[in-house]
C-alpha cells in the first residue's frame, strides 16, 4: 500500500511533504493530489514523488491526509468515502473541522485523527497537536505522529482543547511576527539601518525561544536574568507593562479561541 496520499496541495500539505522526504520517506511512499493539475505536477517533479487524481491517490492508501480549505471538507469526504481502502486512517490538517464532521462525512468505524499544526513547519520547527477520534488506536497515533513529527514537534491533546491550542500555537506565529515587526520599527526609530535591525530583532527571537526550549527555565527566572535593577531592560519592561502588553496577549488568545469556537 501507499503510505500517505496527501490531498491538498497548499502550503502545508507541501510543508509535510518536503518533511517526510527530509526525513528519508521515499518518492514512492507518498502520492499527491490537488485540483489544480499544475500544482500537482510543480510537486510530482520538486520532490520526485507521485501525482493522481483522487480516486488513484487514495485507492491504496494506509493514511490519507486532508490538507484542503476548510470549507472544502465535507465535499472531499463525500468523495473520499467509497474509494478509501479497507481500513485507511483518515488525517485532517484542516482548522475548526471537527471530528464529529469528519467521522460524519466517511463510513462508520472509519479511524480518524484531528490535528492542528502551524505555519513554522514549513521549515521543520512546527509543533502539532493531535486529537484521535473514536476508532483511532496507539498504533495510529504512532503512525501520525511519524508523519507528522517530520515537520517538528507533536502532542496529543482532548478535541475539546483544540480552540486553546489553536489560539496559541496555530495562530501565534502571527502575534510574534507582529512582535518582530514592532522589534524593527523600534530599531529604526533608535537609529539603526533596516536591514541591521532586522538582522538584530530575527535572531534575537530565534536565540531566546532556543534558550528557553533548551535550558527548560520557566520564562520568568529567564527575564528576571536579563533584567538589573535600574537598568535599560527594567525601564523597557515598565514600559511594555505599562502599555498593557501582558494583558493584550491574554486577550489575544482568548479572542482567538472564542473565534475558533463560532467558526468549529
Amino acid at each position: 500500500m501507499t503510505r500517505l496520499a496527501i490531498v491538498g496541495a497548499g502550503l502545508m500539505g507541501e510543508a509535510i511533504l518536503s518533511g517526510l522526504r527530509a526525513a528519508g520517506w521515499g518518492g514512492t511512499d507518498i502520492v499527491v493530489c490537488d485540483q489544480r493539475a499544475q500544482r500537482v505536477a510543480d510537486l510530482r517533479d520538486r520532490y520526485d514523488v507521485r501525482g493522481a487524481d483522487l480516486a488513484e491517490a487514495v485507492a491504496d492508501a494506509r493514511t490519507v491526509l486532508i490538507a484542503v480549505k476548510p470549507a472544502d471538507v465535507t465535499g472531499v469526504l463525500a468523495t473520499l468515502r467509497p474509494l478509501l481502502a479497507d481500513g485507511a486512517l483518515v488525517l485532517s490538517v484542516c482548522a475548526g473541522v471537527t471530528l464529529e464532521t469528519l467521522e460524519g462525512g466517511l463510513d462508520e468505524r472509519t479511524p480518524v485523527i484531528r490535528a492542528m499544526p502551524n505555519t513554522p513547519a514549513r521549515v521543520g520547527q512546527g509543533i502539532t497537536a493531535l486529537s484521535p477520534g473514536a476508532h483511532a488506536t496507539d498504533e495510529h497515533l504512532t503512525e501520525v505522529t511519524e508523519i507528522l513529527g517530520a515537520v517538528g514537534q507533536v502532542v496529543t491533546v482532548a478535541e475539546k482543547h483544540q480552540d486553546s491550542v489553536t489560539a496559541v500555537s496555530g495562530s501565534g506565529p502571527a502575534y510574534l511576527f507582529l512582535v518582530a515587526e514592532a522589534l524593527i520599527e523600534g530599531g529604526v526609530h533608535a537609529g539603526l539601518s533596516r536591514e541591521v535591525a532586522r538582522d538584530l530583532a530575527v535572531q534575537t527571537l530565534y536565540g531566546s525561544a532556543a534558550l528557553l526550549r533548551e535550558s527548560g527555565e520557566h520564562p520568568a527566572l529567564l527575564r528576571e536574568a536579563v533584567t538589573s535593577p535600574g537598568g535599560t531592560t527594567a525601564a523597557a519592561l515598565r514600559a511594555l507593562e505599562d502599555h498593557g502588553v501582558r494583558a493584550a496577549f491574554l486577550a489575544a488568545v482568548e479572542a482567538a479561541r472564542d473565534r475558533s469556537l463560532e467558526l468549529g
